[in-house]
């Protein structure tokens, strides 16, 4: 790391030119990045997906179907309704690619709703605009489009404008934070330049990974959100140390130094966190993939122009770095911070126990925590397409019933006797099922068994009459069948119901879809994968800061401190959403927040951790006093680190102001997280443990003679 800092000090202008080269490239295509953004990302290649295919290609049954639902004031009559909706579907027609699933139109009360699907699904912001273009409102009538591809559309929309919102908020709140740390202008405006430079980096590489692989929308807040709060927080951390380096010696050798420390744990504290995103990976649900990826894409820029982009920037500036100064250096004045550390490491046994049970009274609420995979409730209310969802499922849905798909597969063609018979035998089977409402089938179309059916097709003029239902519910060896079921979509029954049924053994093979499907199969993918994503974490997380500090405990201390301080955020997290307190939303907790924020906010605050410890472990190294590292530590990094922190805060923070549920929770979620950490654990846990433990702190069996040898 001293190398890389002469090198980066020797060649500095030659690193600035290649890294305005890249970020000019880079800022080019990162404006495209929303162009390849598209979904949820709640997407996972198993048989929902699989039967939502076969129904789509055999069954004509388009899964980008879109609703029309229209409503009309009490004082219209129905047969003027009936004209505004055939009026609206005549300019519908016009629309290219367009086509209407439905004869007539479903009219219930004061609205009616129709289905719409497309022939090219590959343009669908187009298809969706043509056909918002062709629809009209009066005083009397309304219509509003929605369904899954119109929300995912929205949602796109949505999260470029939350994305603005919260930089307008966070930027100037980080900036004023900055200024109050380094009290002068050009020393603050650099982390956030670096910071900059490293999201707009990192999303032109998320372009083209785009282009390669589906990205959720999400990626367009989670990537900056890290990115911005990350390479703010490193360049702050390495600019204080450059400054205190330049005070004791030249620019060149103040670089080299500054690379060595700061630059050093800027590449533990980066592997900390890209573990936890590597630890997504583990999940194959596309929003875990995608937020991974674009988290490891931001914590690779940020760590790599913290060590090259930074130290060349700040070897072209030099002294000047101390110019334009607006507040008064407040130099050998001992703050309230340095008073309370004292005072925690004067009774460390009770301070570890008051913080370890307000930790622990946070975490109580997470025992009620309800998941939930986000819909169109997760958008603002002002959007047309969730307010119309609402309403069609107010109207026209069951919310204590729900579809199931499944497709049944045979060794002959469905219109043969066996297969008929098995297929009835299937049917039959289903229905004895005790949360089995109905079943519709070739049989229920028909009103005929298996062996009328096949009676019946042996006459012609019975024949051409059984055509229609065959074409609709049955395609060679495939036959599909709709069954309604009691309970809701998302019920625990209703995900028990088809993962036992797709396992059954059956006179025929099944596969099956449907909504409880969907949420089955990634509730079933989030908690099978989940252990080895924490093992993975938690393992290689312990691996990296006990190469970092040479410890056994002290790693230890930290996955631990950080468990529980997570657990407290979980268990505010519910209090605030899901009880809807301090004027947020009610809601569910949306399915990914907890993996997203475990993984995200582990290695993000474990930067404290590990910047305070490297400060507290290169002044034991020194001087092999415990305490007086411990406290000296604490004293020389907790101005730094409590701005690092603040700023870290209020870029994700802000995201809480923004519309989209999902985005708000995690904003809050990363916020909270890091403010717990920088409080209960940094300023009260830390220094108690750490003179609690003593010597025993730095123990390793590895080391024990190092240590004998270097303090005699």
């Amino acid at each position: 790391m001293n190398k890389l800092g002469e090198i980066t000090f020797k060649y500095r202008k030659l690193v600035l030119t290649i890294w305005s080269f890249v970020f000019l490239f880079s800022g080019f295509f990162a404006l495209k990045l929303p162009s390849v953004l598209g979904g949820s990302g709640f997407e996972y290649d198993g048989s929902y997906k699989e039967v939502e295919k076969i129904m789509d290609e055999d069954f004509n049954i388009p899964a980008s179907s879109l609703i029309l639902l229209f409503e009309k004031s009490n004082d219209a009559t129905e047969q003027d309704f009936k004209e505004y909706i055939e009026d609206t579907l005549t300019r519908i027609k016009e629309v290219k690619n367009v086509e209407i699933q439905q004869a007539s139109p479903q009219i219930k009360d004061d609205r009616a709703f129709i289905i719409l699907s497309f022939n090219n699904k590959y343009q669908m912001s187009q298809n969706i605009e043509n056909v918002r273009g062709k629809l009209k409102d009066d005083n009397t009538f309304s219509v509003g489009l929605t369904g899954r591809a119109v929300i995912e559309e929205d949602m796109n929309q949505a999260a470029q404008q939350d994305l603005v919102r919260a930089e307008l908020i966070g930027i100037p709140i980080a900036l004023i934070i900055l200024l109050l740390a380094f009290r002068g202008v050009i020393a603050a405006l650099i982390p956030l330049i670096t910071g900059f430079v490293s999201v707009v980096v990192a999303m032109g590489m998320l372009y083209f990974t785009g282009q390669k692989i589906d990205l959720s929308i999400f990626v367009l807040n989670t990537a900056p959100m890290i990115g911005l709060a990350l390479g703010i927080d490193f360049a702050l951390l390495f600019v204080n140390r450059f400054r205190e380096e330049l005070d004791m010696k030249a620019t060149d050798a103040a670089i080299a130094k500054s690379v060595a420390t700061s630059g050093r744990a800027i590449l533990f504290s980066g592997f900390c966190v890209l573990l936890g995103l590597i630890g997504m990976l583990f999940i194959q649900v596309g929003v875990f993939q995608s937020v991974a990826i674009g988290g490891i894409a931001v914590v690779f820029t940020s760590v790599l122009a913290a060590n090259t982009f930074l130290p060349a920037l700040l070897s072209v500036i030099g002294p000047h770095i101390n110019k334009w100064m607006i507040l008064k250096n407040s130099n050998g004045k001992e703050s309230s911070w340095h008073t309370f550390a004292r005072y925690v490491m004067k009774r460390p046994v009770l301070m570890a126990l008051v913080a370890t049970i307000i930790l622990i009274t946070g975490l109580l609420p997470v025992s009620d925590m309800r998941l939930a995979i986000p819909e169109a409730d997760a958008l603002p209310t002002s959007y047309e397409s969730r307010t119309a969802f609402e309403k069609y499922k107010e109207t026209f849905g069951d919310t204590e019933k729900t579809i199931v798909y499944i497709v049944t597969k045979s060794n002959e063609d469905m219109t043969e006797k066996d297969s008929l018979e098995k297929l009835e035998n299937v049917v039959n089977e289903i229905k004895t099922d005790p949360l089995t409402v109905e079943v519709d089938s070739i049989f229920s179309a028909t009103q005929m068994s298996a062996d009328e059916l096949i009676a019946a097709s042996k006459v012609p003029e019975l024949q051409s009459q059984l055509v229609p239902a065959f074409e609709k519910l049955t395609n060679g060896k495939e036959a599909l069948l709709q069954v309604k079921l009691n309970a809701k979509n998302s019920s625990p029954k209703a995900k028990d119901w088809v993962r036992d049924w797709e396992k059954r053994k059956t006179d025929l093979s099944l596969k099956v879809g449907g909504e409880s499907k969907f949420h089955q199969e990634i509730f079933d993918e989030i908690i099978n994968k989940i252990v080895y994503s924490l093992a993975f974490i938690l393992i290689s997380t312990y691996i990296v800061l006990f190469i970092a500090f040479r410890s056994v405990l002290i790693p230890l201390k930290a996955i631990l401190m950080n468990v529980l301080s997570l657990g407290c955020t979980f268990g505010i997290i519910v209090w605030l959403f899901q009880e809807g307190h301090l004027g947020f939303h009610q809601s569910d907790i949306a399915l990914m927040i907890p993996v997203f924020a475990f993984s995200i906010v582990f290695g993000l605050s474990m930067d404290y951790e590990v910047f305070l410890i490297s400060r507290i472990y290169e002044i034991y190294l020194e001087t092999g006093d415990n305490d007086k590292a411990t406290l000296e530590g604490l004293i020389s990094t907790s101005k730094i680190i409590t701005s690092a922190a603040a700023i870290m805060i209020v870029i994700t923070g802000a995201f809480g102001f923004t519309g989209i549920i999902p985005v708000q929770q995690m904003g809050v979620t990363i916020a909270l997280a890091i403010f717990i950490d920088a409080t209960i654990v940094r300023m009260v846990l830390v220094p108690s443990l750490m003179k609690l433990l003593g010597d025993v702190n730095w123990w390793s069996p590895f080391h024990k003679r190092h240590r004998v040898r270097q303090y005699g």
